[in-house]
């Protein structure tokens, strides 16, 4: 293929926010290949078919903006904004009628003469030129407001997003909170279904507040795949606008008392075996766990639609009519449990989003719609929850089928090669398109956002530089050929700045990693919190002497990608990431050797300030005085430190050799509540927040 027309190509791409080139971990300048450049335009449907029509197509796209008379989307910083419009010349005396409709209904009109606004830039394509405008609009209302503008035979309308410039602080922001994390899959209690409920949230959620905490952070709790197409992963469910009925406790459920034919198949000797078997396990097995939740899920369902109590009925119908697209949603599911595949695979009519009665099986839709309803009503029940908002969907999940104007199917996610992953990453999962989210006035993105505030104290945003410019894979390219694209920015922080403040929650960024600095700045710009991790700031800062935490971070010894604190003071992980090939021979005694530098340097330290003990988990309990008599807004406490667990959570960069999102907590809720271990930190945490 003749690769002649790249300087086109480089310059069509930049037009569509595809960024050329980057600077890699290393220091070094990546360049994006024509073919890669090429895949990607093609993917966003840029008007070329073949790399010699670059020309021209760069000449279209051009001419397309400047047609494009005002934008989509416009933030309105604490009310007050600029617009930027275009007009072509023939225009610039005439008068053009404009307005606002505000959020509230309130509508204000008036007129402008184009010719009379403050020329900004001037294009001229053949006989034709057209003129970038700059229009002040009027102090806004916070809030999500239409500005149009028409004269005959033209109507343009602009989302003027009018957002405070900070996120949402709470009043007693001086309150420094603290919390514990346990993803809710771990957390087991004793005669439970040998996985966590949302009933096992409401009660470790009570217990920390019992023990002078205030949240309690886990992975993300959205609907997954549990059966023919199964990835129990809680960063790849299958979508952002839905709960997991994995996590629905049975037994809470009003409608259960009225099925005997449920209360029957649980007391059952069959599925008391299989219980008995599921609690013994130390993994949770999600494809059995869930099979027998359903049995069980079906009867109650099939007694409410049979015989429920009307006003129940009645609570049913009203959820379904303050959130629609959970039919949308139920039907979905109901279509993907009769063909048993993934949706791209289905008949034609079906695969393009039009669903009929008759294609489904009622009762399949009816569970759907009930458990949505149960879960948000078990969720309703519990207070001060840390919820995590993944970065990407299934491909094969419901968002992306129903939203498929929103993402990019040709284009998976990931990242580009670095120190650890020297092949890159791919996470398969399609991204959000930079432009149709916008045409769309961010609908897909409020709608996920609100799903998660409605219950979060506090949410975090996994993957914060997707706001700025996210990592794609054009197929049929690996991660090595991948590129960055850009997204705006300051649209997506205003959206969650209104929203944070509308459900009074904080926001927490996920910054680790190689973030640009142009982030961390946004971020202290808008008021999101930034994550310290001690871990990883011994790896990335090991020459520095302890740095504290500022009170615009949340604080933790580590995540739920690293190994447990005890693991990696041990150095296990070292050797656990050589076993699966995540590094090579020749880099374990380079690790080995700085783990014990580490050891030395972190122990005189500690030892300097007092704060050292003998006892086997001294380093950790010092670190966690460390931060928690920090200014850090909130510091979070893995539970599962406390007892010196050494087997990790997750370990990026595996699938099948590692039970990624498997592992239960080795102590069920009864039993670590009452170790003695755990309650002294706890207290002792509480003490150290209080600068008692």
């Amino acid at each position: 293929m003749n690769w002649r027309w790249s300087s086109h190509l480089q310059s069509l791409a930049r037009l569509y926010g595809i960024q050329t080139e980057y600077q890699d971990v290393f220091g070094r300048r990546r360049v994006a290949s024509p073919e890669a450049l090429f895949a990607a335009l093609k993917a966003l449907h840029a008007p070329l078919k073949k790399p010699e029509e670059a020309p021209e197509a760069l000449r279209l796209r051009e001419e397309e903006i400047w047609q494009g008379v005002s934008e989509p989307v416009a933030t309105a910083w604490d009310g007050r904004a600029v617009l930027t419009l275009r007009f072509p010349e023939a225009l610039s005396k005439e008068r053009v009628a404009c307005g606002l409709r505000l959020e509230n209904g309130a509508k204000r009109e008036w007129s402008i003469r184009p010719a009379e606004l403050r020329t900004v830039e001037r294009k001229k394509f053949g006989r034709k030129t057209y003129f970038k405008k700059e229009l002040p609009l009027p102090d806004l209302p916070y809030g999500y407001h239409q500005f149009f503008l028409e004269w005959p035979g033209s109507f343009h309308e602009t989302l003027v997003l009018a957002a405070p410039r900070q996120a949402y602080l709470p009043p007693d922001h001086d309150l420094r909170q603290w919390g514990v994390f346990l993803p809710l899959y771990a957390l087991s209690g004793e005669g439970g279904w040998g996985s966590g409920t949302f009933s096992d949230l409401k009660r470790l959620c009570e217990w920390t507040r019992k023990e002078g905490g205030h949240l309690v952070g886990t992975l993300p709790l959205l609907a997954s795949f549990l059966d023919e197409n199964f990835e129990p992963s809680p960063y790849s469910p299958v979508s952002r606008l839905f709960w997991d009925p994995f996590y629905l406790d049975v037994a809470a459920l009003p409608e259960w008392k009225q099925s005997q034919t449920a209360q029957d198949l649980l007391e059952s000797q069959k599925i008391q075996s299989e219980l008995q078997q599921l609690r013994a396990s130390g993994l949770v097995d999600y494809r059995k766990g869930m099979a027998l939740k359903r049995q069980i899920l079906e009867a109650v369902v099939k007694a409410f639609f049979e015989k429920g109590n009307p006003d129940r009925r009645k609570a049913l119908a009203e959820f379904i009519r303050q959130n629609p697209l959970v039919e949308d949603y139920a039907r979905f599911r109901a279509v993907s449990e009769r063909f048993r595949k993934p949706w791209g695979e289905w008949p034609d009519r079906l695969k393009g989003g039009v669903i009929q009665e008759g294609d489904y099986d009622p009762a399949h839709f009816h569970y759907h719609l009930y458990t949505q309803w149960a879960a948000d009503e078990q969720l309703k029940t519990i207070s001060g929850l840390y919820l995590d908002l993944p970065l990407g969907v299934n491909a094969n999940g419901f968002d992306v089928w129903h939203e498929r104007e929103s993402f990019v199917p040709e284009v998976r996610s990931g990242a580009p090669p670095d120190a650890v992953f020297t092949k890159g990453q791919d996470w398969g999962f399609p991204p959000l398109h930079p432009e149709n989210i916008r045409k769309e006035r961010y609908r897909y993105f409020i709608a996920a956002i609100r799903h998660h505030l409605k219950y979060a104290s506090v949410l975090r945003i996994d993957h914060v530089m997707q706001f700025h410019r996210l990592f794609w894979i054009p197929a049929p390219f690996d991660a090595k050929e991948g590129l960055y694209v850009r997204y705006r920015e300051e649209e997506f922080y205003a959206i969650l700045s209104l929203e944070s403040h509308r459900h009074r929650t904080l926001i927490v960024g996920e910054n680790l990693g190689t973030v640009p600095p142009e982030v961390n700045r946004a971020m202290e710009r808008h008021g999101l919190h930034k994550m310290f991790v001690m871990q990883y700031e011994f790896m990335t800062h090991p020459h520095l002497p302890l740095k504290r935490p500022d009170s615009a971070t949340v604080a933790s010894l580590n995540t739920h990608d690293m190994p447990p604190f005890t693991a990696f003071w041990r150095g296990l992980d070292i050797e656990e990431r050589l076993s699966f090939g995540l590094l090579k021979k020749e880099g374990v005694q380079m690790e080995r050797k700085f783990r014990r530098y580490l050891d030395l340097r972190i122990t005189r330290i500690l030892k300097r300030k007092g704060w050292l003990s003998e006892e086997e988990n001294g380093i950790s309990k010092a670190l966690l005085r460390f931060l928690g008599e920090s200014r850090s807004r909130a510091v979070l406490v893995n539970l599962e430190d406390l007892w010196s667990e050494t087997a990790p959570q997750n370990i990026p960069g595996t699938s099948r050799e590692y039970p990624n999102w498997h592992r239960k907590a080795r102590f069920s809720f009864e039993a670590f509540t009452q170790k003695p271990e755990v309650i002294t930190l706890l207290h002792q945490m509480r003490r150290w927040r209080k600068g008692e």
